[in-house]
């Protein structure tokens, strides 16, 4: 396990409660929102016999629905412990749980470590990370055939939500923090790893992107 004080701070805030509430709303409603967008975005392309890098990917939701669309083989990499326990748990109850392979720690830290895979998701991940150049940089070198991301616009109404969001950790001297990083530097540094943009969608607050090889 590989974690830096941001990633800490993270495995903090992702917590068991945090985690379990998560699960819970997946199991009613499954996938929603720009999760769902993004899901659909893979699905249409037709995902099954690929492999999965999900960085990030919280109790799971992109890897059950991809396993249930053919994906064969699935590595989460999470810095919250709880997270990644519930994903497991969850993949053992939908009988997968061989084909995946969990790792905590900070995906950019391990990425040495990381194989490669036909599609490297990242939702709502960008946005929890202080070095997005890495992130990026790591996170597209992997992708052989798709990169997916979700991650928030860089309006001004964003940038404030997120300076109004980050008064609690502060306060409390922890070491997690939310960003928004450019949209321009996100997808230049995907641009220049040889990926281009084939699905772009805009919500009031974040955006869908799927890039391919």
């Amino acid at each position: 396990m590989t974690c830096c004080p941001h990633c800490q701070g993270a495995d903090r805030f992702f917590n068991q409660r945090v985690a379990a509430a998560d699960l819970r709303r997946y199991q009613r409603r499954g996938p929603t929102g720009t999760t769902g967008r993004l899901l659909g975005a893979l699905t249409s392309t037709g995902v099954a016999g690929m492999t999965l890098l999900d960085i990030g990917g919280g109790i799971g939701v992109i890897q059950h629905e991809l396993r249930a669309a053919g994906v064969t083989e699935i590595t989460s990499v999470d810095a919250s412990r709880a997270y990644l326990a519930l994903a497991r748990r969850e993949a053992e109850r939908r009988g997968y749980a061989a084909d995946a392979r969990y790792v905590h720690g900070d995906f950019v830290a391990l990425a040495g470590q990381i194989e490669a895979a036909d599609i490297v998701t990242l939702d709502r991940v960008v946005c929890c990370y202080p070095d997005m150049e890495a992130l990026m940089h790591h996170a597209a070198a992997r992708a052989r055939r798709f990169l997916g991301l979700v991650y928030p616009r860089d309006g001004w109404w964003m940038k404030l939500g997120v300076a109004i969001l980050n008064i609690s950790p502060r306060l409390r001297r922890d070491a997690f923090r939310s960003f928004i990083h450019p949209t321009e530097a996100v997808e230049g540094i995907a641009a220049a790893n040889g990926l281009r943009k084939t699905v772009h969608h805009n919500d009031p607050f974040w955006q869908v992107v799927l890039f391919a090889r």
